[in-house]
């Protein structure tokens, strides 16, 4: 819950991204999740940083940076975080990508290629959010489609839907309470009407190929969480095999278990 200084960069006309940009050594990206902010990775960024130049994006419309009315879907963050690596000059990057913060991270090597990028890590998000079949995904039809009508069309129900989600997915033990009045608000910098955008740009991607050419290009590592691991490993060494296969707590295991989180991702690192 740490506050670090940070930059803007200009990502399209009247549209800029807060970016913490700290340390020094081979550059390790980070991108969250459906509207989380950089804040999140603080325990990314204390750990990382003494050893590696770390770069935290807030998204557009996310925690610090511009809430804008367009480009709230991934192929437009994709090219967003393009600008942010040319800007910075970035070069032989990790990308860690969180969540939706991973149709970033593939949607950004299916405009731009790996000239850029030196490995990546995946963090609990399947290439195709929703399927008819026995895949990996991110709930039934129904369910997904009974979210965006019920919760996202208003700010009371994005407070419902979040504050529901964090206890029961992303963190495994009971929070206090301000650590969950924290973290809703994290997410509630997002207005309502652009978390719709984002929750129904997420749900309708299909970054399969990109996930497939990916793990093929670069080391990748896929780090899921406990409460769905058998399919979600299954699915991911069918897709990707080449890809390494960690399992860790919830969906925000990188916040609950920073240690662990940390640790398995230094030892890909030093693999790579």
């Amino acid at each position: 819950m740490s506050f670090i200084e940070g930059k803007y960069i200009e990502v399209d006309s009247g549209v800029e991204l807060f970016v913490q940009d700290v340390g020094e050594g081979e550059p390790i990206v980070f991108i969250p999740g459906f509207t989380f902010t950089a804040e999140v990775f603080s325990k990314q960024i204390d750990y990382f940083s003494k050893t590696n130049r770390v770069i935290v994006i807030d998204p557009r419309s996310h925690g610090r940076s511009t809430i804008t009315l367009h480009g709230n879907d991934y192929v437009t963050h994709g090219s967003d975080l393009a600008s942010v690596l040319h800007t910075l000059e970035v070069k032989n990057a990790t990308l860690v990508g969180w969540s939706f913060g991973c149709f970033t991270v593939w949607e950004y090597v299916k405009q731009n290629g790996f000239d850029r990028i030196k490995s990546l890590v995946l963090v609990d998000m399947p290439p195709k959010s929703l399927s008819v079949n026995d895949d990996w995904v991110e709930g039934k039809l129904d369910d997904i489609a009974g979210i965006y009508n019920a919760y996202l069309r208003n700010p009371a129900g994005h407070r419902e839907f979040i504050t529901s989600y964090i206890t029961q997915v992303m963190v495994q033990r009971e929070l206090e309470r301000e650590e969950l009045t924290w973290l809703v608000e994290q997410s509630l910098k997002t207005p309502y009407y652009i978390a719709g955008n984002l929750f129904a740009s997420g749900m309708f991607s299909d970054y399969r190929e990109e996930a497939k050419k990916a793990s093929k290009a670069v080391p990748t590592l896929t780090i899921v969480a406990e409460h769905w691991a058998d399919i979600a490993k299954r699915s991911t060494n069918q897709l990707t095999p080449e890809s390494q296969v960690k399992v860790l707590g919830g969906h925000m295991m990188f916040w609950e278990h920073n240690e662990k989180f940390n640790e398995m991702v230094k030892a890909f690192l030093n693999e790579n």
